[in-house]
């Protein structure tokens, strides 16, 4: 057996550790926001609303939820966050315009493409109902979706996106209702096309424009805005237009003039020097007789997903109320210094909203450890086991890089003759099976010399070697699925066991995904420095089984993902805070996750045909004598079965 000290992958013995200790390894200060902690159980908790001390057990909902049937993964929504997040971006953006005496008002639409599942919106709609707070769409789908909640005539409705006839169409027909439903144009066929429906409605339409900044954002998103952005309207355009309402007696007609960065604006100095463009333009436009009502300044308002490192792809560099006053301080002055009226801000602010208040619970069913704990048995090791034994011997006393680097050198040419002996016979199974097990000792011994020899930068011959290999924890999700943002742009979310915070994580591990796909993994973790490989987790208990919650995913990560391998949409909960229980909470809604039937029914195969293909198999297996008619029967139902399951593994099932 290999010792513990030169296992990699080993962080400590269990020991006890504090709930400020535990909150530490996962950084939860830094992205918790005030809303999650440790409690004194070791248990991941939530407190709806930061300031206040109600707080709900993470673990404890989880473990009803199971009692009640519900299968994992399982997505759970406190739904309370979302009216805390509300009403904390309309109270700032109140203070910021006190604070500066700015002579308007603040009016919020939320973008549906962010979450666009209908409690979600409804709930959002009824936390901003008395903020005028509205809606954003961005497709005739969601026009659809949306356009039925617009309530009072003052509610915003704002139609982003590009449009065709019918859409547009739809968008004048609520504008003769009277609801404040305002298309934003962004290409000069929209323009024309608003003109003749208009006409032919019999409309004064009402609309606005939206224009490309020459400021560009910061962060994974920055090319949403920019000159060079595939979005909105140039100057060049914008001039135009006005000169071509102003000579139609129609300048009236442009209520809105908008802009956007792009998603998780990660500098601050980019969301002031963008609102003082826009206001510049707004200042111009309002001369040349442009009497605009809002400025719309689109979203971008970051949360932090990181554990305080700057150059992080999930870091901001500032919190909300820096925002909402730089915001408001940035127009005022432009407005004030070129003598025009203050407009209506209006953001688009859907992540800061929606974020934290899903978090995805998946189980960790199974580990495969990556340091080798069994050598290779006596009677098996040839001359090239022999020859890597004492690489590996010689690998704990090297000196320097250099010294490391020669070994892996050698290691690779004895590898690679290893392997051309086992093709050409001159190696049993069992011994290139022993081979196997002394590299992956050799490898390891090599990881913790450079480890220990705390090595600033690797060589070229060991930069595939990362210092810690950690092991594979099999969970019950899938990254394409539930973390499509993860996969597809590194944007990396805080992840960490939600129970058994009280014992100190002893060993090191990445989560790997149900999916048969290599990128179907995650591998890159929130540090406060650089980048991580690993997670600080525990030991499989056979006794019990394993939760981690991954945070922040109500954010796009709902509603983007595919259907990778078939996996599809997670059962969902819905949990409120109530003082008045014992647990503090109460589960409102249990949604079902999706069955093998309805995925499958996506991609066109219907249970009544495949049943019917299957019965012909199992008929001729029935004929030709391999099965028995009764045994046919049974294989039938058994397969009819299957379309009514979750699509994810159903481990309460599992038996040892």
């Amino acid at each position: 057996m290999i010792p513990a000290s030169a296992d990699p992958t080993t962080l400590a013995d269990s020991r006890p550790q504090s709930p400020e200790a535990a909150e530490a390894v996962y950084h939860v200060r830094e992205w918790g926001a005030g809303y999650f902690f440790v409690n004194d159980e070791g248990h991941a908790a939530v407190r709806p609303e930061a300031a206040q001390k109600l707080a709900i057990d993470i673990y404890d909902v989880v473990q009803e939820l199971r009692s009640s049937g519900a299968p994992l993964p399982l997505l759970i929504r406190f739904n309370d966050l979302l009216h805390t997040r509300v009403a904390r971006l309309n109270e700032s953006f109140r203070q910021a315009i006190q604070r500066t005496a700015y002579r308007s008002r603040y009016e919020g639409v939320f973008p549906v493409k962010v979450n666009q599942l209908r409690e979600v919106v409804e709930e959002i709609l009824e936390a901003g109902a008395s903020y005028r707070y509205g809606l954003e769409c961005g497709s005739k789908a969601e026009l659809a979706a949306t356009l039925p909640y617009v309530a009072s005539n003052e509610m915003l409705l704002i139609c982003n996106g590009a449009k065709d006839e019918p859409m547009m169409r739809l968008m004048l027909a609520a504008q003769k209702l009277g609801k404040n439903v305002l298309p934003v144009l962004e290409r000069q066929d929209e323009i024309r096309m608003l003109s003749r429906l208009a006409r032919e409605a019999d409309v004064d339409a009402r609309f606005g424009v939206r224009v490309r900044l020459a400021t560009a954002g910061a962060g994974l998103w920055s090319e949403s805005g920019g000159e060079h952005s595939k979005f909105g309207l140039s100057l060049a355009e914008l001039t135009a237009l006005v000169e071509r309402l102003r000579a139609e007696g129609r300048a009236h007609q442009l209520r809105l003039l908008h802009f956007h960065l792009g998603s998780q604006i990660a500098d601050l100095s980019n969301v002031r020097e963008a609102v003082e463009e826009g206001g510049r333009l707004y200042a111009e436009l309002y001369r040349r007789g442009i009497w605009l009502h809002y400025l719309d300044i689109g979203g971008g308002l970051g949360i932090s997903y990181e554990a305080g490192n700057p150059d992080a792809p999930g870091s901001i560099n500032y919190g909300l109320d820096d925002y909402t006053h730089a915001v408001i301080s940035a127009l005022k002055e432009v407005c004030d210094r070129e003598g025009v009226p203050h407009p209506i801000v209006v953001s688009e602010s859907g992540r800061a909203v929606a974020a934290f208040h899903s978090v995805l619970i998946v189980e960790a069913i199974d580990v495969r450890r990556q340091a080798v704990e069994e050598l290779p048995a006596a009677g098996v090791d040839a001359e090239a086991t022999r020859r890597m034994h004492a690489l590996e011997q010689a690998a704990a006393d090297a000196a320097d890089a250099e010294a490391l680097a020669a070994l892996r050198r050698a290691s690779a040419a004895l590898h690679q003759s290893a392997l051309a002996q086992f093709r050409k016979g001159a190696l049993t199974l069992e011994e290139k099976a022993a081979f196997d097990l002394r590299h992956r000792a050799f490898l390891q011994a090599l990881r913790a010399q450079a480890e220990a020899l705390a090595l600033e930068e690797l060589p070229p011959d060991l930069a595939d070697l990362p210092l810690h290999e950690p092991d594979h924890y099999l969970c019950n999700f899938s990254v394409f699925r539930s973390l499509s943002d993860y996969w597809a742009i590194g944007q990396r979310f805080p992840i960490m066991p939600i129970h058994r915070l009280l014992e100190a994580p002893a060993r090191r591990g990445k989560l790997v995904d149900l999916t048969c796909d290599s990128d179907g993994q995650v591998t890159d973790y929130i540090s406060r420095t650089g980048h991580k490989h690993f997670l600080e987790l525990h030991p499989l208990d056979p006794r019990e089984p394993y939760f981690l919650g991954i945070f922040l995913t109500g954010a796009y990560q709902d509603i983007m993902g595919d259907m990778h391998n078939l996996f599809g949409r997670v059962t969902e909960a819905h949990v409120y805070a109530d003082a008045e229980e014992p647990q503090n909470f109460y589960v409102e809604t249990i949604l079902p996750g999706a069955l093998i039937e309805e995925q499958l029914a996506l991609v066109q195969y219907f249970p009544n045909d495949l049943e019917r293909r299957m019965g012909k198999m199992i008929q001729a297996g029935v004929r030709a004598g391999v099965l028995r008619p009764k045994e046919g029967v049974a294989m039938l139902e058994q397969y009819r079965r299957v379309f009514r399951e979750y699509t994810y593994m159903n481990t309460s099932r599992t038996e040892e």
